[in-house]
């Protein structure tokens, strides 16, 4: 069971441990009991916004993350016909000068990126949407995510081995209105889907998860294994969010292009996978380090609502997966 989201997401000095759904003004670990010193904030604190847009041409990624002593982001475009990226954009930045992430996920939500050639933001607006908007040499994006329609999100929080705490906030389905542009083809984005994941958490400097998300409006999931445990793992099933048990990913971490088998512990979720294409990025900054591979493609097997439930098929589900090593 999923419970109304507290008002904040630090309880009696410590975090707010749970699933929830609904939404949370901000993420804000001030008030910790045991919190850790500034330097230490300052080099552990992370926070992003990722936005994944779906459409039967394209499928469209972007993020922008500030890791408290940098900041980066990306933009993506993956042609699903041709099945090649025709944009693949990232840049490095200075937190604060450069780009930033504020602690409100949805409402007053702003993410923001300036860099050579490159404007990135995502902002929220007074009528209950999001506004996307990417200029880079690759790629170009102006689109709008509907939230006062939306499906309760997904709000988990908890503790973090090796770090502190984390906090992430999870949409479904969003409705869409815009287009994107990459290699002269303009693409309309009117009635695609979209998913927001707003995370923000003080985290251990060597990092590391699988994930798998998908969404249309009858079906949506987020499943994570790794530093998180099985906190954000939940199920929207004709928009009712679904708690779901601890994922397992079955790949091969070498050929990230073949089939993947994605399941969960309490049988209420067991997915193939058959990517169509990937993102990758591999960087070694000595100081830092990042090992990340999404794939796209589509989802297909059988989800039920509970123990005992009739199952329901899956089919041609459009999402990501990723393995993906941080040390930061």
């Amino acid at each position: 069971m999923m419970f109304k989201p507290p008002e904040t997401v630090v309880r009696d000095g410590l975090p707010a441990h749970g699933r929830y759904a609904g939404r949370i003004d901000r993420i804000d670990w001030s008030a910790l009991r045991d919190r850790p010193n500034w330097l230490w904030r300052k080099l552990h604190h992370k926070r992003w916004h990722y936005i994944g847009l779906g459409h039967d041409e394209v499928f469209i990624g972007v993020a922008i993350v500030d890791l408290g002593w940098t900041c980066t982001a990306f933009a993506y475009c993956f042609d699903r016909q041709r099945r090649h990226l025709l944009a693949d954009w990232h840049q490095d930045g200075l937190p604060g000068l450069q780009g930033g992430v504020t602690d409100a996920p949805l409402d007053n939500a702003r993410a923001w990126f300036r860099g050579p050639g490159a404007q990135l933001e995502l902002r929220h607006q007074s009528d209950d949407s999001l506004l996307l908007h990417v200029r880079t040499r690759a790629l170009r994006v102006e689109a709008q995510l509907d939230l006062d329609a939306m499906a309760p999100p997904l709000l988990a929080i908890g503790p973090i081995e090796g770090g502190v705490a984390h906090a992430t906030q999870k949409t479904t389905a969003l409705p869409v209105l815009g287009w994107a542009e990459a290699e002269g083809q303009r693409f309309d984005l009117d009635g695609t889907w979209a998913a927001v994941d707003a995370s923000n958490g003080l985290l251990a400097r060597d990092t590391a998860w699988r994930w798998a998300s998908a969404h249309r409006p009858d079906i949506g999931f987020n499943l994570q294994q790794g530093y998180f445990g099985n906190q954000e793992n939940v199920m929207w099933l004709d928009g009712r969010p679904i708690a779901l048990g601890a994922a397992h990913f079955e790949f091969d971490a070498e050929r990230p292009l073949d089939p993947w088998h994605v399941r969960t512990e309490d049988g209420l979720l067991d997915l193939m996978f058959t990517p169509e294409g990937a993102r990758r990025d591999d960087r070694d900054l000595l100081i830092a380090a990042s090992r990340y591979v999404q794939p796209v493609g589509t989802f297909s097997g059988t989800v039920c609502a509970g123990p005992g439930a009739p199952l329901r098929q899956v089919s041609q589900l459009l999402g990501v997966t990723e393995d993906h090593a941080s040390r930061w």
